[in-house]
């Protein structure tokens, strides 16, 4: 039997996929969680199979409850449920620990397979979204771009909505030298625009966590 946390801020998404878990001969919920640190929690108290966690909930975000769960209990599989299916969040996670990723307009078979997959040591990507580059395939490892420190600092303060000017006085570095990291650290990332940043920054935490 496979033992499942829920980790989901809607109450009533999280009943339903109770219900579909449930409804399943080898698989059970054991526990339900409302926000990422509650996941933290419980799951370090359970020791489910598998951690089904939303990426985007209050007290902390999914990616770092991700990150957080594999260094306190990496027995624990982890598959993201989320609508976002940008390939820089699939990576992300991915990089985070997570064995799965589906997406919440998928059918919920997609889920189902993931869990499975997931609690017998696999890897599950949802078939709708475009395959990413696996950032864990030694194929892949040196030639995978990782944003710097500074490109980190500048595209977190352009989240949090300062402009050029402010973060190049910040930093103490030109505006011409913002644009620069700016523009590196979203093309190595893959993100288009302010919304693609803003999203990121909510799945990593730079918006919410301490």
């Amino acid at each position: 039997m496979i033992r499942v946390l829920l980790a989901e801020d809607h109450a009533t998404v999280r009943e339903g996929i109770r219900l579909l878990v449930d409804q399943q001969d080898d698989m059970q919920v054991v526990a339900e969680a409302a926000d990422g640190r509650q996941a933290l929690d419980r799951a370090a108290a359970l020791q489910p199979d598998v951690l089904v966690l939303d990426l985007n909930m209050p007290g902390m975000s999914g990616v770092s409850a991700a990150r957080a769960l594999k260094g306190r209990t990496p027995g624990i599989a982890v598959v993201a449920l989320t609508r976002y299916d940008d390939s820089a969040y699939v990576q992300e996670l991915l990089e985070a620990g997570a064995s799965g990723y589906v997406l919440k307009q998928s059918a919920s078979s997609e889920l189902l397979k993931a869990i499975r997959t997931a609690a017998a040591g696999g890897r599950y990507l949802d078939r709708g979204l475009a395959r990413p580059e696996d950032p864990h395939d030694p194929r892949r490892r040196a030639t995978t771009p990782r944003i710097t420190e500074r490109e980190t600092e500048v595209l977190r303060l352009v989240a949090a909505g300062h402009s050029n000017k402010d973060i190049a006085t910040a930093l103490n570095i030109s505006v011409k030298t913002v644009e620069v990291h700016k523009a590196n650290a979203m093309r190595k990332l893959g993100l288009h625009g302010r919304t693609d940043v803003v999203r990121y920054a909510v799945l990593n935490g730079w918006l919410r966590d301490p």
